[in-house]
């Protein structure tokens, strides 16, 4: 099990590294079968566009619980041409010893879900992955992060959240669980007001504890990120979170919000039946960032302002994940280097190392990490086969 001991930024002490010695994929996307020896520290993957290097970072985020960072069905997951099914094994080396993770389909399993096997043991669910990694990452697709729709916001917040606090991922399938309810209950036209009232009550216990983890996450995230350089390379970020429940939780006791929330639901029935869904709850909020120097909203920042914002955000992110947890996660960042100057990138490997993780960067030009001779593992990604960087 992981090691929960807290280590500060103030401490010599080295936070504990897990990170993945091995990993062996079939059928798995563009690889029919991969077996990779990985080591600590920064591991550059470069290679051509299409060559599979993404398809290799979205291997490693299923290693959490989730459906990874494509959000893919795992129907589509599975190697073109296949059985229909994929397998992933990984071999992690942690401060407690070595642990061996394998998760998949069986072909013609399909969206039934994939299972988890721990040791050779089966998982109770895939949450218990997090006893022994964290996995967090940032892709191209989140470029449009700030500008885009709440949703994108909500989930990414979310997985944050999910690192320092595994039982999220399943207070929020819960929550969905008992809204969808409520949601047939209501364009079915139903009028049981016994089941309205029990699906109500779930959504008001749910809802207010999903408010309360993101409210903590935001809080603690806020004073990692007072600890960047202000004028550094990674722009401080102002967050916040716009909510009535997240914003209630802040002053009331969470009995009292549940008390209100469920009052608000039950209140809001015909509001809702005509609108055909659940109008109200923490499926609404939203994340909201601003640039602090420029003292500007994070979506009219450029692009370039935006992405190192972002990066800023996850950085910190991966700094408080080691401080709850005693153990940095692994970083998945795909086309890192394409969009940050020499200045941004030489800063970027500097925090890489001062976090003692292991950190999984891609690109098509190896010449954009040359900074990290001698000091990263580098390996060349061709269209389903993977070696040493010549």
């Amino acid at each position: 099990m992981a090691s929960h001991v807290a280590v500060t930024d103030d401490s010599k002490q080295l936070r504990q590294q897990s990170y993945i010695s091995k990993l062996t994929l079939t059928n798995f996307r563009n690889y029919a079968g991969l077996s990779l020896e990985l080591e600590p520290g920064a591991v550059v993957l470069s290679g051509d566009n299409g060559a599979g290097k993404t398809n290799l970072l979205e291997a490693i985020s299923l290693l959490t619980p989730g459906r990874g960072l494509r959000r893919a069905p795992y129907a589509d997951v599975a190697r073109e041409g296949g059985d229909g099914g994929f397998a992933l094994h990984a071999r992690i080396e942690g401060p407690e010893g070595q642990v061996e993770i394998g998760t998949g389909i069986s072909g013609g399993d399909g969206e039934g879900g994939r299972r988890v096997r721990i040791n050779g043991a089966p998982a109770k669910s895939a949450e218990d992955m997090l006893e022994w990694l964290r996995v967090v990452w940032l892709t191209p697709a989140m470029d449009g992060l700030f500008p885009g729709p709440a949703a994108d916001r909500r989930r990414f917040l979310d997985r944050l959240v999910l690192a320092i606090d595994p039982g999220h991922g399943q207070r929020a399938l819960d929550y969905e669980k008992a809204m969808r309810g409520r949601n047939r209950l209501l364009t079915e036209g139903s009028r049981d007001s016994g089941w309205f009232d029990a699906i109500e009550t779930q959504m008001a216990e749910t809802g207010v504890a999903i408010a309360a983890a993101r409210a903590e996450l935001v809080r603690l995230l806020a004073a990692m990120i007072d600890k960047l350089p202000g004028s550094g390379p990674f722009p401080q970020a102002d967050i916040s979170l716009a909510g009535e429940l997240e914003t209630e939780i802040a002053a009331a006791p969470a009995v009292d919000v549940e008390e209100r929330f469920r009052a608000a639901l039950a209140n809001g029935r015909e509001r809702d039946r005509a609108a055909g869904r659940t109008l109200d709850g923490p499926h609404r909020s939203d994340l909201v960032v601003r640039h602090r120097p420029k003292s500007m909203p994070a979506e009219l920042c450029s692009t370039g302002e935006q992405k190192a914002l972002l990066v800023g955000i996850v950085l910190s992110h991966a700094r408080l994940t080691g401080e709850m947890s005693g153990l940095t996660p692994i970083l998945l960042l795909d086309e890192i280097a394409a969009h940050l100057d020499a200045g941004r990138r030489a800063a970027l490997f500097s925090i890489l190392e001062e976090l003692n993780c292991q950190a999984f960067m891609t690109g098509t030009d190896a010449a954009l990490f040359s900074s990290l001779a001698g000091r990263a593992q580098f390996l060349t990604v061709d269209h389903g086969s993977v070696g040493p960087t010549g």
